[in-house]
Formats: structure tokens, C-alpha cells, sequence
């Protein structure tokens, strides 16, 4: 008892001298907790080593910490009771200060995150500079913890290694995590082995279809708690969803593209046999008219001549006969002169008859036109039937592209690339289409060149027809002049 005595008489003696020595200043409370929005008062003690002091200066401030820097609440100057409170608190922060009682009085309104740290007041007296010149409190703010964010770090697959994180942006005190398993039936379930759990992180090993299910992550400190859920789905390597929608997606492609292939294909067949019988029609035309008319021109011209002639011979002789016995010389010179004539006609005759020949061999060469078309129409034909069997080819490909699909061994970059070459192949299609079209058009061009030929064989006959009215003409005028010399 005695050493207790003698050791509690030095503390109170120590406490004495070291008052008597210099200022202390004590805070009424080491720590304080509040929530987030609510005020709170602060008090500051302090006892100066003399009792009557011409100036007192009172500093509240926030000290600095790791995420924010220090602050300045307010000063109080005794001189004149004048308070300076921080740009940055006004309105917010209040400072009352009873010289008489020894202590001073910080108020905050409607505190938040930026004062939860440690408050000092810190005491200035002239000539009282020794001692414990300034007091501390930590000031906690509570706030409940924010809605955590459950993320997955890693790969969903059979035999990995993943994590489930938790994290809350917010919460004063630092909020505490922990993690719940249910499966597919919705049934809390224990980790598997192996699993462990720290500060938010989930850690799974060895990751199967057993591993699948639903995971909460609750947080919470002393104000409250939020919590998150996460669907885990374990998948076998070869499912990879992004490589699944990579290979359908090209199917899909190839098939579209087969499909406008063969639509445009049957489009061309509906319209060639249109464009053919187009043409038709003139070539049959030219196979006819040539020899009709020159075979009718001849047999008509040759009975109008045979019919005139045997009409004034017998009209001629019998007039003569009547009328004038004794002129007969006159018309044996008139008779040669007929014969003359006629020659002249015969004369006309093989003329034409030369041009009939001309017209025969204009006939072989369209003739032979004809059959140039034939052989370009066999080419055309040929051409359709290399299509068929391109087609039979893309339908043989898209079978193996169905086997290679449901083998699931085809990869994305060689869809690509047969893709690549069934646009090679579109292409090689629209160059064949513009040679068709260009041999559509020159097929369009002798078509123009045969109907101005045909307009030339026109002309031609009417010519002759001219110079068969001509001919007639002279005819008339020789029958008159013979009428009027035997009327003489």
C-alpha cells in the first residue's frame, strides 16, 4: 500500500509542476461518431499558466490525411471577440469561445465524408508558448455502405480459375463483404474446396457445371447494408459464345449469297428464249421473199410481153389485110422494126435477169448470216449449260458447308475465305453478263443491217417496176404511130 501511496503522490505532483510550467489544452472527447447530415459540437479546455492574458488565439482546423488535404474551420481573437471563419465553412461552421470558463465550441452543420478525421484546436497565448498547446478528437461520420458491383474476373469455363469481386464506392465505416452460393434451384450450398474469400474476392479453382449458380455479396458496416447478385454460367471450352456466333453468322452469309446466285440465274433463263424469238421473225422473213419475187416478176413480165405481142400481130395483120393490100413492103419494115425492139427487150431481159443472180447471191450471204446466228445462238446455249454446272457446284458447296457445320471443325477464317471466293465468283458471272450484253447488241446491229438491206431490195424492185412502165410506155407510143401510118 505504501508504494501505491508513494507512486500516486509523484503522479500528482508531476501533473502540478507541469500545469504551473505551461498552457494545456484537452479535447472534452478522444473520438465521436455521427451520421452523415446530422450536427455536431466539439468543445476544446484549456488552462493557461497565467490566469489574466492580454490575447488568445483559438485555431480549429481538420488535420490532413491520406485522401484529403488539411482544412481550416475558424480562429477566435479574444481581442475584441473576433471569429474568421474558413470561405470554404461559411454558413456551415461556428465558433463560441467563454474565456472565462476556459474552452471554446466548434458546431458543424449537417456534416459529411470531408470532416470525418481528426479535429485539433490548437491554443496561441503570448509569452505561454510551453506545455501541451493544442488537444485532438477523431470525428467518424457514418455512412451506410453504397449498392456494391459484383464483377467476374476471368473466363467461365470447365477447369479455370476465376473471381467474384464485391466493392462498395462508399461507406463509413469501411464496409464489411461477404459472399453466398445458391444453385440453379435456388438452394444455399456450400463453397466448394479450395474456395477462399477476403476482402470482397471470391476465389473459385477449378471451375465445372457444379460451380454454376446464383452468388450474393451482402456489405454492411454499422449503419447498413446493401447486397448484389451475380449468375455464374460454366461453360466447356468449344461453346464459346463469340466463336458460336462467328461460325453462324458466315453460314447465314453463304447461304444469302447462294441464294441471290440463283435467283439472278433464273432470271437470266426467263429472258434469253425472249430475246431469241425476237429475231426469229426477221431471219424467217428473208428466207422467202427474194425468190418469190424474183420467180413472179419473171413469169408475170414474160406473160404481159407474149400477150401484147400476140394481140398487135394479129390486130396488125388483119387491118393490113382489109384496108390495104399494097402497103405489105411498108409493113415488113415496120415488122423489122418490132424485131428490133423486141431485141432490145431481150436485151433488157438478161439485165435483169443478171440482177436476179445478183439477188440469189445476196440471198447465200444472208443465208449464211443466218447460220452465224445459229452457231452464236449454240455458243449461248453452251454458255447456259457451264452454268448449270457452276450451280451444281455451289450446291455441292453448301453441302460440305452444312457437314462442316454440323461437325463443328470449320473455322471462321475459312468461311471468310470461301466467301471471298464466291465473290470471285459473282464477279466472273457480271463479266459474262456484259459480253452477253455485248453480243445482244451486235446481234441488234446486223438486225438494223439486214432491214437496210431489205429497204435496199426495195428500192431496187421499184426501179424495175419503173422501167417496166417505161418500157409499156414505148410500147403504147409504137402501136400509135403504127395505127396512124396505116390510117395514112
Amino acid at each position: 500500500m505504501t508504494n501505491w501511496k508513494l507512486i500516486f503522490c509523484c503522479f500528482h505532483l508531476i501533473s502540478v509542476m507541469s500545469a504551473g510550467f505551461g498552457l494545456e489544452v484537452t479535447m472534452s472527447q478522444e473520438s465521436l461518431e455521427v451520421a452523415r447530415g446530422d450536427d455536431v459540437t466539439l468543445t476544446c479546455n484549456f488552462k493557461p499558466k497565467n490566469q489574466n492574458n492580454p490575447l488568445t488565439i483559438i485555431t480549429w482546423s481538420g488535420d490532413a490525411d491520406g485522401t484529403a488535404q488539411k482544412v481550416i474551420f475558424g480562429t477566435y481573437y479574444s481581442e475584441n471577440n473576433l471569429v474568421d471563419i474558413g470561405p470554404e465553412y461559411e454558413g456551415k461552421a461556428s465558433i463560441a469561445t467563454e474565456l472565462a470558463a476556459r474552452k471554446s465550441m466548434l458546431t458543424l452543420k449537417q456534416v459529411s465524408m470531408k470532416e470525418s478525421r481528426k479535429i485539433r484546436c490548437y491554443v496561441q497565448i503570448p509569452g505561454d508558448n510551453e506545455g501541451q498547446t493544442s488537444g485532438t478528437t477523431f470525428l467518424l461520420v457514418q455512412v451506410p455502405p453504397s449498392k456494391p458491383i459484383c464483377k467476374l474476373v476471368g473466363t467461365a469455363e470447365y477447369g479455370q480459375n476465376i473471381s467474384l469481386t464485391c466493392v462498395s464506392e462508399e461507406g463509413s465505416p469501411t464496409p464489411t463483404y461477404k459472399w453466398e452460393g445458391y444453385d440453379v434451384k435456388n438452394v444455399l450450398r456450400p463453397f466448394p474446396p479450395k474456395t477462399t474469400e477476403k476482402d470482397g474476392v471470391l476465389s473459385l479453382f477449378n471451375v465445372s457445371m457444379e460451380t454454376s449458380g446464383f452468388y450474393v455479396c451482402l456489405s454492411s458496416n454499422k449503419v447498413g447494408s446493401e447486397k448484389c447478385n451475380f449468375t455464374l454460367s460454366v461453360i466447356p471450352p468449344s461453346m464459346n459464345i463469340a466463336s458460336t456466333l462467328g461460325i453462324v453468322g458466315g453460314c447465314i452469309a453463304g447461304v444469302a449469297l447462294l441464294i441471290i446466285i440463283i435467283f439472278c440465274c433464273c432470271r437470266k433463263r426467263k429472258q434469253k428464249p425472249e430475246e431469241y424469238e425476237v429475231g426469229t421473225p426477221v431471219v424467217e422473213y428473208l428466207d422467202k421473199p427474194l425468190a418469190v419475187v424474183a420467180e413472179d416478176y419473171k413469169d408475170q413480165r414474160m406473160k404481159n410481153i407474149d400477150e401484147q405481142s400476140e394481140k398487135v400481130n394479129h390486130d396488125d395483120v388483119r387491118d393490113n389485110y382489109d384496108d390495104r393490100m399494097g402497103i405489105r413492103d411498108d409493113l415488113s419494115n415496120r415488122d423489122d422494126d418490132r424485131k428490133g425492139s423486141r431485141d432490145e427487150l431481150s436485151y433488157r431481159y438478161d439485165d435483169q435477169r443478171g440482177s436476179r443472180d445478183e439477188l440469189r447471191v445476196r440471198y447465200d450471204d444472208r443465208k449464211g448470216s443466218r447460220d452465224d446466228l445459229r452457231d452464236r445462238y449454240d455458243d449461248r446455249k453452251g454458255s447456259r449449260d457451264d452454268l448449270r454446272d457452276r450451280y451444281d457446284d455451289r450446291r455441292g458447296s453448301r453441302d460440305e458447308l452444312r457437314e462442316r457445320y454440323n461437325e463443328r471443325r470449320g473455322s471462321r477464317d475459312e468461311l471468310r475465305e470461301r466467301n471471298d471466293e464466291r465473290r470471285g465468283s459473282r464477279d466472273e458471272l457480271r463479266e459474262r453478263n456484259d459480253e452477253r450484253r455485248g453480243s445482244r447488241d451486235e446481234l441488234r446491229e446486223r438486225y438494223d443491217e439486214r432491214r437496210g438491206s431489205r429497204d435496199e431490195l426495195r428500192e431496187r424492185y421499184d426501179e424495175r417496176r419503173g422501167s417496166r412502165d417505161d418500157l409499156s410506155n414505148r410500147y403504147d407510143d409504137k402501136r400509135e404511130r403504127h395505127t396512124v401510118g396505116i390510117i395514112e
